[in-house]
């Protein structure tokens, strides 16, 4: 789960340190106080796409560092990422320049990594997230997810690329000698100049990471030398007044046993003082003003900064690009293979192709049925009377590399209407209620869910009902949810009130965790109470306390 957010110069946050627990998380506030980008800023810290305009004003750099419980995570992410303790911690940091660092455990991490880590420890929900559902190619995805199919979909996609390869050869002989030779020169000329610079995966986060020190070495010399000059043995320095102080405290403990702890106390400092005296002077020795490093590595940047632009964005991308290039390379070289023999190896690989795509049809079958039960299962509570839910799969000629088949979901919310495409649901409440059934049950062992104004369109008795759904998901997992629904956000377990406020002429976001009173306070202000009416106050506490006796 998520126990700390850290937050500094995002947007018009300025600086904020949040503690979670467990259970329902709620945060509330007036439209436009700033609830979502406390949310927008934890998937940055989890590998959204990092925008550096969203650094605040006057500021050159924003950050965001996220502390997670690693009971939830998978033993071989922990292995993979050097987590090894009960908590860890996820740093992601951006500058004006665009210039990123982004750390797991003060390890050095890529965006990619970073990725991978964060669809294992939160499933997020945003605003806008409902028009997914109006896309049937997100469909597909949904229930493969739910299914478990990675492996199979694995075995299609490898499958596929190969069949396609095979296509891209068999085209590539057709060629004339012509066209292979003027692609081989394409090719052969990207592929050199990427070979010339020779990169190496995280070789520019370790350039950016060695660079401060080899820029401020002078400094660095400076420092040491003051630092330890402090430290080392003379009559004025702090180790030399600590011998003295400790000496006379043992002098003192002989005689008074009651100071002996602290006479040893004194004693240890002595040491680590000395201790770190000696560590500084090593430093100091290590250092080595190096112009030509220096310029070396500055010009190693410089040619890595350009291969990402012509062929990144990431030095990953790049690699991954240079193998394809000598893929394309040996295809057209190799291009001469008889037409007859590809075509016979196409016919294999076809036939292979076939024979996944048809399991994984009938995978999807069998789990398309147990998705829809389960959906109307979690929605029907939800204030609807005579639900249907159907995940309609379709098997198409042509393959890709998802398979053959095309899914749409078909929903009816009243008895006697019926199926029909999501797309052409009215009732934005309707898809509200659909989206949260969906979610709690594709978020499989997340063990932490957000929700973003997850209860748009809803109000009334549907809001409670929303509100105790979330209550009840909560109880196997962390949830976080924004919500303007006073009968939703009873159900808290921690609730934060998000405001903005002027200080020194500027804008800011302001988070405070409720007290119990502060919660009856803001749930009156959520009904459209008066500041402080009592006829307002004593319905909140209605409110709150039927919430608080709901199972």
């Amino acid at each position: 789960m998520l126990k700390n957010l850290y937050i500094k110069n995002f947007a018009i946050i300025k600086e904020i340190d949040l503690s979670f627990s467990n259970g329902l998380n709620v945060f509330t506030g007036e439209t436009g106080a700033g609830k979502s980008i406390v949310i927008e800023a934890l998937s940055f810290a989890l590998g959204a796409r990092a925008d550096f305009g969203l650094i605040g004003n006057y500021a050159e750099n924003m950050l965001v560092k996220a502390t997670f419980t690693n009971d939830s995570l998978p033993q071989n992410l922990q292995n993979k990422y050097s987590i090894t303790k009960e908590d860890f911690t996820i740093t992601r940091e951006i500058d004006k320049k665009g210039k990123a660092k982004i750390f797991i455990n003060n390890k050095s991490a890529t965006a990619s990594q970073l990725a991978n880590l964060g669809d294992f420890l939160v499933d997020f929900h945003g605003q806008h997230e409902h028009q997914t559902l109006f896309k049937t190619a997100t469909h597909i995805d949904m229930l493969d997810k739910f299914c478990g199919l990675e492996k199979e979909l694995k075995k299609v996609k490898e499958s596929y690329e190969k069949t396609q390869a095979i296509k891209a050869k068999i085209a590539a002989s057709n060629q004339s000698e012509e066209e292979k030779q003027k692609a081989l020169a394409f090719y052969s000329y990207q592929l050199e100049e990427i070979e010339k610079v020779n990169p190496v995966l995280n070789e520019d986060i370790e350039i950016e990471n060695t660079l401060p020190k080899l820029k401020h070495t002078g400094k660095l010399l400076e420092l040491a030398q003051n630092v330890y000059n402090l430290l080392s043995d003379n009559e004025e320095n702090a180790s030399s007044l600590l011998d003295k102080a400790s000496q006379q405290a043992s002098q003192m403990a002989q005689i008074d046993e009651s100071l002996s702890a602290t006479a040893q106390e004194l004693e240890n400092a002595a040491n680590i003082v000395q201790d770190c005296a000696n560590t500084i002077f090593n430093y100091k020795d290590s250092l080595e003003i190096d112009p030509k490093t220096l310029d070396e590595m500055l010009s190693r940047q410089e040619d890595l900064r350009k291969l990402k632009m012509k062929y990144g964005p990431a030095l990953e991308d790049v690699l991954a690009f240079k193998e394809k290039l000598e893929k394309s390379i040996s295809d057209i070289k190799n291009a001469s293979k008889n037409t007859a023999e590809l075509l016979k190896d196409l016919e294999k690989a076809q036939k292979e192709l076939d024979t996944l795509c048809q399991d994984l049809h009938k995978k999807r079958i069998a789990g398309a049925k147990k998705l829809s039960n389960l959906v109307i299962k979690e929605i029907e509570p939800l204030g609807f009377s005579g639900v249907r839910f159907e995940a309609d799969i379709q098997e198409e000629q042509e393959a890709t590399s998802k398979g053959k088949d095309k899914v749409e979901f078909l929903f009816s919310a009243n008895v006697g209407e019926a199926l029909k495409p999501l797309r052409n649901i009215a009732s934005g409440g309707e898809i509200s209620r659909l989206m949260l059934g969906l979610k709690t049950i594709l978020a499989g062992q997340t063990p932490t869910m957000v929700f973003d104004e997850i209860d748009t369109g809803i109000g009334g008795q549907t809001g409670k009902l929303i509100g105790q759904k979330l209550k009840k998901a909560a109880k196997e997992r962390q949830v976080f949810c924004i919500t303007h629904l006073a009968q939703a956000a009873v159900f808290a377990q921690s609730h934060f009130a998000i405001s903005k406020e002027v200080k020194n002429a500027k804008t800011q976001v302001k988070v405070i965790t409720l007290s119990d009173e502060q919660k009856v306070q803001e749930i009156a202000r959520m009904i459209g109470s008066s500041k402080g009416a009592m006829a307002g106050l004593m319905h909140a506490k209605e409110l709150l306390q039927e919430a608080k006796n709901t199972i």
